[in-house]
């Protein structure tokens, strides 16, 4: 009995090649998932069954870091008998123009389409999926709209705000260029924007309430933001501190109260500054080393100046 259950375990975990990629093969199940090939190129059919010594498999997943740094891959078509993608599947694969999520997958991991910028137009989540991970279309630069299926209960992309939003806590998790933040959300999730190079400008709505490290990581073009988020204004240098040398614009919503220490800190570019009459008071250091303002209005509501400021 012991030797049955050990050839079982090995050949559940057993990695073979068929065609032209490799496969792991669950012989109880009489499933496989997709174990790619670092040298996968051109565009690759992932099929809805493999069969191995006779015995039919049917592919169910995509596993993680399966075409990873495949950088000649251009075109992933991904049958229905998949039902999830793991993380980093797809991992920086930059010649990557074309794929497509099929209705029966569930769940998209952890940094899948990481990296892959040469995704562009559109991309659309089906109604079926119903986890994705954080990351997962980080740096996808070239996407300019994201659309989540009608009748998809745990995600939406509501007022055509080309971006993904977790239904059940209101939180942004993937943003692309031309992404408007309605004014639901109240968090945005790590990495959201991480890569979204064409994103130029971004306000920030009063609902929000906390912003995920790293979440506009790598947007390199964007130059202007507009805050509104009077609830978070203490953690707005945190947000934008990667950024503080490509800023040139700073907008204060007329909902916030006062300008935190060192907001602006570095911000060398810095050239327009506009504060709203409900500020009462400007933080220690707020725009220090902001050395190429050369003009700020100061509203006569504003009733303290920190050191340094």
């Amino acid at each position: 009995m012991l030797a049955v259950a050990a050839s079982v375990g090995t050949m559940f975990a057993e990695k073979v090649p068929i065609g032209d990629l490799y496969y792991y093969l669950d012989a109880t199940n009489q499933t496989a998932e997709v174990a790619g090939n670092s040298s996968a190129s051109g565009d690759i059919i992932i099929p809805s069954s493999v069969t191995y010594n006779s015995v039919s498999y049917s592919v169910t997943s995509i596993g993680d870091d399966a075409f990873a740094w495949c950088l000649s891959l251009t075109s992933i078509e991904i049958s229905n008998s998949v039902t999830s993608i793991g993380s980093f599947a797809f991992d920086s694969c930059s010649s990557l123009t074309s794929v497509t999520i099929p209705n029966t997958v569930t769940s998209i991991g952890d940094g899948a389409f990481n990296g892959c910028s040469g995704l562009t137009g559109e991309l659309i989540i089906p109604n079926s999926v119903t986890s994705i991970g954080s990351g997962a279309f980080s740096g996808c630069s070239g996407l300019t709209s994201i659309i989540v299926e009608n009748g998809n209960s745990f995600y939406d992309s509501r007022n055509n705000c080309n971006a993904i939003i977790e239904t059940a806590t209101n939180s942004l998790i993937v943003g692309c260029m031309n992404t408007i933040i309605p004014n639901s959300v109240t968090s945005i999730g790590e990495w959201a924007f991480s890569g979204c190079s064409g994103l130029t400008s971004v306000t920030i709505p009063n609902s929000v309430t906390s912003i995920g490290e790293s979440a506009f990581n790598g947007c390199s073009s964007l130059t202007s933001v507009i805050w509104n988020a009077k609830n978070y204004a203490d953690y707005a240098s945190d947000t934008f501190y990667d950024l503080r040398s490509q800023i040139t614009s700073f907008t204060f919503g007329n909902e916030v109260e006062y300008i935190p220490a060192y907001l602006c800190n570095g911000m060398s570019n810095l050239t327009s500054v506009t504060i709203p009459n409900s500020v009462t008071s400007i933080g220690e250091g707020a725009f220090r080393g902001c050395t190429g303002l050369t003009s700020v209005t100061i509203p006569n509501s504003v009733t303290s100046i920190g050191e340094s400021a």
